[in-house]
C-alpha cells in the first residue's frame, strides 16, 4: 500500500507554515521541538520533496511547502468535521460551532439570539469571530469557520447560503434637517445631501450605495465612519444623513440621540443569511441553525415602522 502523510504529520507542517518556527510550532501542538523536527522530516521522506528550508534566524516553506500546507488544512477540517458528524448523527446540534458574523449584524442580532439558542440546543457551543465580510469568508473556505453571518448580495461562490431575514434600510438625519419629520424620504431627495459611510471594506457601505443609486466616484468625497455606532453619532452630530439598517434600529442603536428615522420612497433592503461550504459534512446542522434564527428574529422586517 502507497504511503501517505499522517494526520499528526499534517498538523505538524500546518503549524510550521502559520508560525514559520519549530519552537512555537512545537509549543502549538504541545509536542518538544525535536519532536517536531523528526515529524517534519519523516513527512518530507513520504513526500519526496522538501517543505521548508531551515536557518539558524528563520524557517521558510518551499513552494511545494506552502501549497501542500493549504491542502493539509483542508483534510485536517474535514477530519474534524467526520467526528462532528458521528457525534451530530448521534445527537444533532450538539458539540462546537464556530460562528463568524460582519460586524453591521453581531452587536445587533447577536445579543437577542444567542440565549435563545442556547436554551435550544444546549449542547451545542457556538464560538464567536467577527471580522468584516471578505476576510470572514477566507476563513470559512480555510476551515477556520463552520458558518458565517452575512449580508447579501455578496459573492458566494461556492458557498450555501440561507437568508435569515430581511433587513430594511432606515433614512437618518438630525432632527433639525430639512428632511427630518417626514414619514417617507424619496431617493431622489438624497442626490443634494452629504451621504456619510461606512470605509472601504464594510459590505454595508456598498450596500448604502446601491440604494441610494450612488456610485463609487461620489462616494470617495463623503466623510466615513470605521462603525456603525460612529456612523450614528457623527449623523447625531448634526454632520451629514446615512442609511441605517432596521436591525439596527431595532437594537436601539439611536436611542437617546436627536436623530430622526424615515422609510424610503422605494424601500431597500439587504439579506442577512447564514453561508457554509457546500462541500461541509455538518450541512443539516447548519439549515438548522439558520431555520432557528429565522424564527428567533421574526423572518422579516419589513413589517415594522421607524421609531
Amino acid at each position: 500500500m502507497k504511503r501517505v502523510p499522517s494526520m499528526k504529520q499534517l498538523q505538524y507542517l500546518v503549524a510550521l507554515a502559520d508560525t514559520r518556527h519549530f519552537g512555537q510550532a512545537a509549543e502549538r501542538c504541545h509536542i518538544t521541538q525535536s519532536t517536531l523536527s523528526a515529524g517534519i522530516r519523516d513527512l518530507e521522506t513520504v513526500l519526496g520533496t522538501a517543505v521548508a528550508e531551515r536557518s539558524n534566524r528563520r524557517v521558510v516553506m518551499t513552494h511545494a511547502g506552502t501549497k501542500i500546507a493549504d491542502r493539509a488544512r483542508s483534510v485536517l477540517r474535514q477530519a474534524e468535521e467526520i467526528m462532528e458528524l458521528a457525534k451530530a448523527d448521534r445527537s444533532p446540534m450538539t458539540g462546537d460551532m464556530r460562528l463568524g458574523v460582519i460586524p453591521t449584524i453581531g452587536p445587533f442580532l447577536l445579543p437577542r439570539a444567542l440565549p435563545a439558542l442556547r436554551d435550544r440546543y444546549p449542547a451545542l457551543t457556538i464560538y464567536l469571530r467577527e471580522e468584516q465580510t471578505a476576510p470572514l469568508l477566507a476563513r470559512l473556505d480555510n476551515g477556520e469557520l463552520d458558518v458565517a453571518l452575512i449580508a447579501l448580495p455578496y459573492e458566494t461562490e461556492g458557498l450555501c447560503t440561507e437568508v435569515v431575514l430581511d433587513d430594511e434600510f432606515l433614512f437618518a438625519c438630525h432632527r433639525s434637517h430639512a428632511l427630518a419629520g417626514r414619514p417617507e424620504v424619496p431617493v431622489e431627495a438624497l442626490a443634494g445631501t452629504e451621504l456619510l459611510l461606512l470605509e472601504e471594506g464594510h459590505c454595508l457601505r456598498g450596500h448604502t450605495l446601491d440604494a441610494c443609486q450612488i456610485g463609487d466616484d461620489r462616494a470617495r468625497a463623503q466623510f466615513e465612519a470605521s462603525s456603525l455606532h460612529t456612523l450614528v453619532q457623527m449623523v447625531a452630530g448634526g454632520i451629514g444623513v446615512t442609511l441605517i439598517p432596521r436591525l439596527a434600529v431595532d437594537a436601539q442603536i439611536t436611542r437617546g440621540s436627536d436623530i430622526s428615522l424615515a422609510r424610503l420612497g422605494m424601500p431597500a433592503f439587504r439579506q442577512i443569511a447564514l453561508a457554509w461550504r457546500q462541500m461541509s459534512l455538518r450541512s443539516e446542522d447548519h439549515r438548522e441553525l439558520a431555520t432557528a434564527l429565522r424564527e428567533l428574529t421574526h423572518c422579516t422586517t419589513r413589517s415594522a415602522t421607524p421609531r
